[in-house]
């Protein structure tokens, strides 16, 4: 991956990133007790169709979890926002529940689960090569090399916004090519609307042409035998023999 440090990680990094990790498990402990009516809150609240186009963001979990621990989350995820135990909010929970199997249907395929899996960790090497020129500017204008991404927690957080903008550019290039189909899908059949109304129009005029073809030749026939009868009735007018003069 294009920009990914090659640097060897120091023990200052890794307590760093053992921090992170326990904080993000801090994270997943707090929100997997949330009752029914806060995860229809989390899954429906404003952006959600932005956030939910990551599945392990929908389904909480890592995405290096493991499938059977992943099928077992998503199980007790969608029982909890299933329609059946949230009358009160029938609506809302059959959007919920039709995000959790969309989740999972997305991570049980093993393509998109595959691919999903490359846009976070891209989003991660991107994070963190983002990091490592921020560093070398700093180093460049000869200033502190500390920034922001130090804070596991805003490091956490860039990782996060970053796997959202891919994910969002995904969907949107999913939606354009999906729309370009669909207009060349309509011209196709506008054109084939076309032809098969020529078609018809020319079937038609053929059909009709045939059968008056009869009534034309009956017509034609009838014409010429009252022209012959006609010319029979004509009398020839002769004008009378000139006699020469006696003298």
């Amino acid at each position: 991956m294009a920009g990914k440090s090659t640097e060897p990680e120091s023990p200052k990094k890794n307590e760093k990133f053992d921090q992170f990790y326990t904080e993000v498990k801090e994270i997943e402990k707090r929100d997997s007790v949330l009752t029914s009516k806060q995860q229809i809150d989390r899954l429906l609240r404003p952006g959600a169709s932005y956030f939910n186009l990551n599945p392990y963001e929908v389904l909480q979990l890592d995405h290096d979890t493991p499938l059977d621990e992943a099928k077992k989350k998503y199980k007790r995820l969608s029982i909890l926002v299933h329609p059946d135990k949230n009358q009160d909010d029938l609506e809302r929970a059959n959007n919920a529940f039709e995000t959790v199997n969309r989740a999972w249907r997305t991570i049980d395929n093993d393509e998109s689960r595959k691919k999903c899996q490359e846009i976070i960790q891209e989003a991660k090497d991107m994070t963190e090569f983002m990091v490592v020129e921020k560093r070398k500017k700093l180093k460049k204008e000869g200033k502190d090399t500390k920034v922001e991404e130090d804070d596991p927690s805003i490091m956490k957080r860039s990782i996060y916004v970053q796997t959202c903008k891919l994910f969002a550019d995904l969907e949107r290039k999913r939606k354009d090519h999906e729309a370009r189909e669909l207009q060349e899908r309509k011209r196709k059949r506008e054109q084939e609307i076309d032809e098969e109304q020529k078609a018809t129009v020319s079937k038609e005029w053929q059909k009709n042409f045939d059968e008056s073809r009869e009534s034309r030749v009956n017509s034609w026939k009838a014409f010429q035998e009252s022209t012959k009868k006609s010319s029979k009735k004509i009398k020839i007018f002769k004008p009378p023999k000139h006699k020469a003069e006696s003298r």
